[in-house]
C-alpha cells in the first residue's frame, strides 16, 4: 500500500476553526505517539493490562491473606503503566501496591510470577484482543496528519510496543509514517524508554532535523514528560482520559480534547479521510 493511501477511510465531522492557531509552517517534522493518538489501542492495552494484573493480584489475594483490590483502567493505567515499556509499567504498578517480584527469565514460562513472566502474559492478552477486536483509528488525528503533511512537515512515530508492526499492519497503516521508532528499535538500540526523551530523540536524529525544529504530539504523562525533556518547540498533548490537569502539570504547552481543530480548514477536507 502505497503513502496517503488505506484500506480504511475514516469520516471526521465539520470543525471550527482552531481553537489555539498553530503555525505549523515552523516545524520541519512532527512526531506523534501511536497508542491513545493514532489508534484506539490504549484501551486494548489497558484492558490486557487489568486481565493480567487482576489474575495476579487475586492469587496474591488468596496467599497472602490480604483483600483484593482489582487494577483500575482510569487510576493505574494512567498513573502507573501508559506509555512506559512493558517492564517498567509492570515495576510501576506494583511499587505503587507496595509489591515487587524477581525479574525473571524471558525464556521461562509465562506462569511464573516474575517481571517477565507477567509480561509475557500481558502481551499474549494483549495479542488477543487485537486479533478479537480489530484497531479504530482516531479520526481527529489523521485530520491533524494530514494537515502537517500538507505543510510541508515530515512525520515520525514513536511507541513504546513492541506490536507496533501487528497494529499498523491491523489499522491499514504500514509504511504511512516517514520513520518509526518502537519497543522493538528502543530494545535493539538499548534505548530508555519514556519519560527519557531518547525515543523521540532518536526519532528527530532518523529525520534529520532538530527537536527545536519538531512538534510531537502525546498523550500520556510519561510521554509528555519525555517530550519535556528532549527539548522540542510545541509539546501538544490531546487529553483522551480526562487528566488535562496532570499533562499540563509535566510539561504539555497545548492541552486538547481534539486534534483536528489544530489545523485551519479542518472543516473543508474531503468527507474521505484515507490516511
Amino acid at each position: 500500500m502505497q503513502k496517503g493511501q488505506s484500506s480504511h477511510p475514516i469520516r471526521h465531522p465539520m470543525c471550527p476553526p482552531p481553537k489555539v492557531p498553530v503555525d505549523w509552517g515552523r516545524f520541519r517534522a512532527v512526531l506523534f505517539d501511536l497508542d491513545g493518538v493514532i489508534t484506539q489501542s490504549a484501551r486494548i492495552h489497558a484492558a490486557a493490562w487489568k486481565e493480567t494484573f487482576d489474575d495476579f493480584l487475586a492469587r496474591h489475594s488468596k496467599t497472602t491473606g490480604t483483600a483484593f483490590e482489582p487494577f483500575d483502567i482510569r487510576r493505574d493505567y494512567t498513573r502507573h503503566v501508559d506509555g512506559l515499556p512493558r517492564r517498567d509499567g509492570i515495576r510501576a504498578f506494583l511499587k505503587s501496591r507496595g509489591l515487587s517480584l524477581a525479574e525473571g527469565n524471558p525464556d521461562a514460562p509465562a506462569a511464573s510470577d516474575t517481571i517477565a513472566g507477567l509480561a509475557s502474559r500481558k502481551n499474549a492478552a494483549f495479542r488477543r484482543l487485537l486479533d478479537r477486536d480489530g484497531i479504530s483509528l482516531y479520526q481527529d488525528a489523521l485530520v491533524l496528519l494530514r494537515g502537517v503533511e500538507a505543510r510541508g512537515c515530515r512525520t515520525g512515530l514513536i511507541t513504546s510496543s513492541r506490536n507496533c508492526a501487528a497494529i499498523l499492519a491491523a489499522a491499514g497503516l504500514t509504511g504511512r509514517f516517514d520513520v518509526e521508532v518502537d519497543g522493538v528499535v528502543t530494545a535493539r538500540l538499548q534505548l530508555a524508554g519514556k519519560p527519557a526523551p531518547d525515543t523521540f530523540l532518536e526519532a528527530v536524529r532518523r529525520l534529520g532535523v532538530a527537536p527545536s525544529q519538531t512538534a510531537l504530539v502525546e498523550d500520556s504523562i510519561a510521554g509528555i514528560e519525555a517530550a519535556s525533556a528532549g527539548g522540542f518547540a510545541l509539546v501538544i498533548a490531546v487529553d483522551r482520559a480526562g487528566i488535562a490537569a496532570e499533562l499540563r502539570a509535566v510539561g504539555a504547552d497545548l492541552v486538547v480534547d481534539d486534534l483536528a481543530c489544530l489545523v485551519e480548514g479542518a472543516e473543508e477536507t474531503s468527507p474521505e479521510l484515507g490516511p
